[in-house]
């Protein structure tokens, strides 16, 4: 007995060394169809779960390898993954692997708008991708100007990097320009940038795109009705970079000119690697300095962000940690004027390219009405913009449970600011207008009128409006003039956001063999705060302003100041809010996809969320004092600040709905798929709706809930040299409020209009293709046609004051519904070889309504963007690229009359008839901008 006992030990002393010794290594190199080192990609082998990732130069080691059948998966952003067997002998094993070119990325797994990762041709899903190569061939100038190159996405990204539009599918009614996010989902990684929206607060306020971003993943409609929190038109996810096996990463250097040569510097950078024991690390951000694509007295942008993660990895899933810091200044642009409702022309000496109209820089002190008692003054700087700082971090957890369970939970905390101070508006004001001097808050501002340069102090005119109120014309009483006998029609626009935000997901999924169901739960919680002031400034009406300080100097009687020395005036009395909400948002989830066949899969989720608004707002009145706030009858501009009286409005609502998605996908063959989708999503107010409405009245009435209505049926295609999706919808959209903003020139005061509630309908086709006919060589087209119709559509018409005695509603029924073009479309070429790259794009928008009336179209326009490309070496490369190549002056938004007050819904047919020679005002795209990369990756 002993005697085997020690046979047996004998054994096992020789078995472990021979064990040991068999471990093998399995090395390689990855390249693409060019040649050219692919550093990044992720390699995996099963059963083992060893993984890597390749070196910059495609070099990659699996250690330890015990020899047996294998399958070798190898996976990189752009390209058709890989996958072999492996025979792993006694020998280290070393390998050549090509990956080929994926056109439109459909053999790429998506974790975008569904529940269990799977390649976009498997996915019964509308889906898009943007990866890493794409977007470094764009000039960074917004998150919403990136989106332009997603099929079927309108963007207006006119205004800059925020105070811009994103929709699809013609759901777009209640996107307006000031919360032009309404119905999709920004996200970073899973979760939404922003939980709640508002006027002036709005998700891009709080997004940059920079080299920590990998990988863009866009949904449109469909599944994002039962995958996002309360965004049923779609979710544009910017994936972060994730485990990088070994240290490396990239660093990149800006510089550019933009519009009528202005500077723009930038510097990025990202670094990751494994820090040992399966953990790894990545970190980066951006710092960038901009003057601006059209010309202001001062920087347009400035500031950036840091993001990290630390990831541990264990054999049956990860735990990772994540942060970012954003800091960061920028600005927005208004409108510039235009005469010629057939073929618009800038007008009043002003240049669709270079002209802003934005006010100058000064540094003031405006009184804060909530606080006027104490002496609390807001200072004001329309240089600031808007600040945006938003400081997040989260928990993302995944793992197997066993039994074919998993679970994943993503959580995360944010501390958000928006701090504005900029102007809004800049209409035309004509000096023979009563409204140039009631609107300074004085009771009689007759006589002598003597504006100066707010700067220098010199005199720039002195007039004399004595017959103003008989409809006189004023007189020059000295040789000065002001520039097209007129000011601007402006605001000093000061506004305070503040929010703190938790979003959770949780969800836990069981796969089957022919079911992969997934159960879960997602939670928002947002304290939130806003505060907005408005006051006039006296501002010249011509391409480059100038602020001007105002007086009435009548003889033999005091001066009297119509605005401050910075040329502000009537402090606080345009517009005064003061509004707080604590928002909830609770959803639970269940979605089935079911293997029917091998080839065919269907898919069934539904979605039942509780929205619960509660908060209140101040009522308002003007501070009521001889000689106003300073108690000096000769300071007019103080006279009418509005201050709450001490009552506030209280709202308390809640919104549940149930949302679902039915879908299925049909896989031809191995390049070929069709797939179909019904959903219906329900879209509940957002905070604009108690904060723009009920002006000093209860909020005794909830808002409605949206439903959208949509169906697609598309199909893709995936080959070697030609790829393609084509996909058909049709949307419905009910229940739409509608408001506008308007100006009551008797009591100097903004309000909304009362609530209508509307419904549009679009159907379309849209597309994508990609085509190379030879290696180096690509073609791309994607693009949309569509037509959206407002079935019901009411608007109404305070007839530009407060009492309703005039007021009028009228039906544009059938219309059709306002920006969203017939066809829009991108079509570009690109050659890249392992040296070289060059491509050029071309960007069209069609023609499109000005508003709902359908009294004004915007003219089609076509932006080319191009590139040039060179790799120094293996670590060094350079790129010159190129947005809006010939100065396109494309109009791209409408916002009505050259009035203030006036908004794109009061111009009519029988308006543009009786004032064809009226002024207006639009929105153009962005001219030229030059941009030179040099890259350094390691």
């Amino acid at each position: 007995m002993s005697k085997a006992v020690l046979i047996l030990l004998l054994c096992c002393f020789f078995c472990i060394p021979l064990t040991a010794y068999s471990q093998v290594e399995v090395t390689g190199k990855i390249t693409d169809n060019k040649g050219t080192p692919l550093g990044g990609a992720t390699i995996v082998l099963s059963p083992s779960n060893t993984y890597s990732t390749s070196a910059i130069d495609g070099s990659f080691e699996l250690k330890n390898i015990a020899p047996g059948v294998y399958e070798l998966t190898v996976s990189y952003i752009g390209f058709k993954t890989h996958r072999e067997t492996l025979n792993v002998e006694q020998e280290p094993l070393s390998i050549s692997i090509t990956l080929v070119d994926d056109l439109l990325n459909l053999d790429n797994v998506v974790v975008t708008g569904s529940f269990d990762p799977r390649t976009q041709l498997s996915s019964s899903t509308s889906i898009s991708t943007l990866q890493t190569q794409k977007l470094q061939t764009l000039v960074p100038r917004g998150t919403a100007e990136l989106l332009q190159n997603i099929a079927g996405t309108f963007t207006d990204p006119s205004a800059g990097e925020v105070f811009t539009k994103v929709y699809s599918r013609g759901i777009s009614a209640s996107a307006e320009d000031d919360i032009g996010w309404y119905y999709v989902s920004l996200q970073e990684d899973g979760l939404p940038v922003s939980l709640v929206q508002h006027s002036y607060y709005t998700p891009e306020i709080f997004h940059r795109t920079d080299l920590t971003t990998i990988k863009v993943e866009a949904v449109r409609g469909g599944s994002a009705a039962i995958t996002a929190l309360n965004a049923p038109g779609g979710i544009y996810n910017f994936i972060s970079e994730g485990v990088r096996e070994t240290f490396g990463g990239t660093a990149q250097l800006q510089g550019g000119l933009q519009g009528e040569n202005n500077p723009y510097y930038r510097a990025d950078i990202v670094v990751g690697g494994a820090l040992g024991n399966n953990w790894f690390f990545n970190a980066g951000g951006h710092y960038r300095w901009d003057d601006g694509a059209r010309n202001t007295s001062f920087t347009f942008s400035k500031g950036g962000q840091l993001k990290a993660n630390i990831i541990k990895k264990n054999k049956k899933g990860y735990f990772k940690l994540y942060t970012k810091l954003l800091n960061d200044f920028t600005n927005r642009w208004n409108g510039v004027a235009a005469t010629n409702w057939d073929n618009p022309e800038a007008a009043f000496g002003q240049d669709f390219n270079s002209t802003s109209l934005l006010m100058p820089a000064f540094d003031g002190r405006i009184p804060d009405g909530r606080n006027l008692s104490e002496g609390v003054t807001n200072s004001f700087d329309p240089s600031r913009g808007v600040h945006a700082e938003d400081y997040a971090f989260g928990v993302d957890i995944a793992q197997e449970l066993g039994n074919n369970w998993s679970v994943r939970n993503n959580l995360k905390f944010s501390s958000k600011g928006a701090d504005w101070q900029t102007s809004i508006s800049n209409a035309f004001v004509s000096l023979n207008n009563p409204l140039a001097y009631f609107i300074s808050g004085a009771e009689f501002p007759i006589g002598q009128v003597v504006f100066r340069d707010a700067q220098s102090g010199s005199e720039v005119a002195r007039i004399d409006n004595s017959g103003i109120l008989a409809e006189e014309e004023i007189q020059y009483l000295t040789d000065g003039r002001l520039p097209n006998d007129g000011i601007q029609g402006t605001s000093t626009w000061y506004k305070q956001n503040e929010a703190n935000e938790w979003i959770d997901q949780l969800q836990f999924r069981k796969q089957w063999d022919k079911h992969d169901l997934s159960l879960g739960a997602a939670a928002g919680f947002s304290s939130t705060s806003t505060f907005t002031q408005g006051s006039f400034a006296f501002v010249s009406y011509d391409p480059n302003p100038r602020l001007l300080e105002v007086r009435l100097e009548n003889p033999n009687t005091p001066a009297i100041a119509l605005s401050d020395a910075n040329g502000v005036s009537n402090y606080g009395g345009l517009f005064y809010l003061n509004a707080s909400a604590n928002v909830r948002q609770l959803a639970l989830f269940a979605n089935d996809r079911w293997k029917i066949t091998d080839a065919f899969y269907a898919d069934l989720g539904l979605r039942v969320e509780t929205i619960k608004h509660k908060g209140s707002k101040d009522r308002f009145a003007p501070f009521s004092q001889e000689g106003g706030l300073d108690g000096d009858t000769t300071t007019a501009f103080d006279n009418g600040i509005l201050a709450p009286t001490g009552e506030r409005d209280n709202f308390d609502f809640d919104y549940s709905y149930l949302s679902y998605s039915a879908g299925i996908n049909y896989q031809l063959q191995n390049n070929a798929a069709v797939f179909g989708r019904f959903s219906l999503g329900n879209k509940a107010p957002e905070l604009n709706y108690y904060f723009n409405n009920f002006s000093n009245v209860p909020i005794n009435q909830e808002g409605e809930i949206q439903k959208i209505q949509q169906a697609e049926l598309g199909v893709k295609w995936n080959d070697l040299q030609f790829s393609f999706t084509a996909t058909a919808f049709w949307s419905r959209l009910s229940d739409i409020g509608v408001t506008n903003f308007e100006f009551d020139a008797d009591t100097n005061s903004i309000f909304f209009t009362p609530v209508q509630f509307n419904t549009s309908r679009t159907i379309g086709l849209e597309w994508e293709s990609s085509f190379s006919p030879v290696t180096n060589l690509k073609f791309e087209f994607n693009g949309t046609l569509q037509q959206a119709e407002a079935t019901t559509w009411t608007v109404y018409d305070a007839a530009g004051t407060v009492p309703t005695d005039d007021d009028i509603i009228t039906d544009f029924s059938g219309r059709t519904v306002p920006f969203n073009p017939n066809l829009m479309f991108n079509l570009g070429t690109e050659y890249r070889n392992t040296q070289f790259m060059a491509f050029l794009r071309w960007q069209f928008l069609g023609e499109r309504e000005g508003n709902i009336a359908n009294a004004f179209q915007l003219p089609s326009y076509s932006i080319f963007n191009g590139g040039l490309g060179y790799q120094i070496d293996q670590n060094w490369s350079v790129d010159l690229l190129v947005t809006n190549l010939f100065n396109s002056e494309g109009l791209a938004n409408f916002f009505g009359a050259n009035n203030f007050g006036a908004n794109a819904n009061g111009v009519t047919t029988d308006f543009v008839q009786a004032n064809p020679d009226a002024s207006f005002i639009v929105v153009p795209v962005l001219p030229r901008g030059t941009l030179i990369k040099l890259n350094y990756t390691f």
